[in-house]
């Protein structure tokens, strides 16, 4: 594989999950429909006609019809999508934080799948699987090869069924089989800890149905420990979104109660609409509301919150909602900017359209679409610079994107092939890949270490790389 593909292949995954962040309004008016367009729906049914007539061989009826409907969904923009019956199951089960599996965080490392963190209690935790442990075969497939949702696919399965996998485990430099039953696995979107004495960091990887109770969880722990926290870090670098309410819910624990937290404005009357820092806006019917729950000193604690170029959908509303009402510090770098709405609108029993409805604005009545968050202070990835940072794709790099105003594509494409020919050529120097970035949460977490930095009022190591376009302040017209 060239190294080329290699720098692409790296830096994949984030792009990929920004760019399918979700958020779902609960609206069921429709819209009046005008009249069909007549010939183009005759056109529509000979085409079909033909190639269910001519085509080389015998074609499923419902193939055709499904395959028409997604190929009219995804040419709107790369967040619309019809779901088949297999692909509603998977995006329900990324909301909800609930999948059936094996029960470990992974990401990729020379080509194998990296176990970053067995889920406590899970198949995989209790089989002695460790962090940094390898996976090179999953059942009869190596996985040198694969890509991580690939691999993620093949540990995934029915309850009850077993799966094989071959580890490698470095610290004692063998090769072992683990044999696993899956089951369903609940995911811990949120994770923290206290740092040191006075100072915690509390880290959200995607906003589902378990986050805002997890949050709260987390918080009272801390405050257990540490009832005159000092200052708070709150991570939401590589969190590609999720569930609107949750990013409310978020975000309301450290505003004043009311304050707007975002607005949506689109076509229908359902899509415009102010979301408050009120229970009223985040709480799901007959649900109890972990938030009030939380200190009353929580509203006035330092904060810092990180994101990076993976920051998407319901971080960058924390974000921007936090920032706009100078309850917190932004650190790291410009975020993703994925600026849009959409509602999930269930059309069968096991099909459903996730169609784009709206633009969110922040509470100053910027529209971060295709732009992102500009940070008050821009950190790079580590001491020595950024590694993978501008090679990252951004909502504004997406084909097919709703532009926001005037963009400089050719300027951005330019930046991050200066970069990955960088790259390369200091891969050929040192005839190595470059070391994979230190886990988020770690002592060697250089972004960490500045946040905590900013909160005691020491020195920040800033980043000397160029800003990027602000976002643009909300106009009247309806998009």
């Amino acid at each position: 594989m060239s190294s080329k593909f290699k720098v692409a292949g790296w830096v994949a995954l984030g792009a990929v999950a920004g760019a399918l962040t979700t958020m779902q309004l609960q609206a069921n008016a429709r819209s009046s429909l005008s009249p069909l367009p007549l010939e183009e729906m005759q056109q529509l049914a000979a085409v079909f006609g033909l190639v269910k007539a001519e085509y080389v061989e015998a074609v499923d009826e419902k193939k055709l019809i499904n395959d028409a409907i997604g190929g009219m969904v995804a040419g709107l923009d790369p967040h619309s999508q019809f779901f088949d019956k297999k692909t509603f199951k998977e995006f329900r089960e990324g909301t909800s934080g609930k999948f059936v599996g094996v029960g470990i965080e992974i990401g990729m490392e020379d080509g194998l799948v990296k176990i970053v963190s067995p889920i406590e209690g899970s198949p995989a935790f209790r089989a002695g699987l460790k962090s940094g442990d390898l996976i090179s075969r999953i059942d009869d497939t190596a996985v040198r090869g694969l890509s991580i949702d690939q691999a993620v696919k093949k540990m995934r399965g029915d309850p009850a069924t077993k799966v094989s996998l071959t580890i490698y485990r470095k610290a004692e430099n063998r090769s072992f089989p683990v044999t696993i039953t899956r089951e369903e696995i609940k995911v811990q979107s949120v994770r923290a800890k206290v740092v040191e004495p006075g100072y915690a960091w509390l880290r959200i990887s995607q906003f589902q149905d378990r986050t805002v109770d997890d949050f709260a969880k987390k918080l009272e722990e801390i405050y257990k420990q540490e009832p005159n926290l000092k200052g708070l870090v709150l991570d939401l670098r590589n969190d590609p979104g999720g569930l609107l309410d949750a990013s409310i819910a978020v975000s309301a624990a450290f505003l004043p109660r009311d304050v707007e937290v975002v607005s949506t404005n689109g076509q229908i009357a359902e899509s415009k609409f102010s979301y408050k820092a009120s229970p009223e806006d985040y709480r799901r019917r007959g649900n109890d509301d972990p938030i009030k729950r939380l200190p009353a000193a929580l509203k006035n604690v330092p904060l810092v919150v990180l994101v990076n170029e993976g920051s998407a959908s319901a971080s960058e509303i924390v974000a921007g909602a936090l920032q706009d009402h100078k309850r917190a510090t932004i650190m790291g770098a410009q975020t993703f900017g994925k600026g849009s709405v959409q509602t999930v609108r269930q059309l069968g029993p096991e099909t459903a359209l996730k169609i784009t409805t709206a633009r969110y604005y922040t509470p100053a009545g910027r529209a971060i679409q295709a732009k992102g968050i500009t940070p008050d202070v821009m950190l790079d990835e580590t001491a020595e610079g950024n590694v993978f940072a501008a090679l990252r794709m951004r909502e504004a790099d997406l084909e097919k994107h709703l532009a926001n105003g005037p963009e400089d594509n050719e300027a951005r494409q330019k930046a991050r092939e200066e970069a990955r020919v960088k790259l390369e050529a200091e891969m050929a120097k040192r005839n190595e890949p470059p070391k994979p970035l230190p886990e988020f949460g770690s002592a060697e977490d250089f972004p960490l270490v500045q946040a905590l930095n900013k909160l005691k009022g020491q020195p920040v190591i800033a980043s000397k790389a160029p800003l990027e376009q602000k976002a643009e302040a909300k106009t009247t017209s309806t998009p």
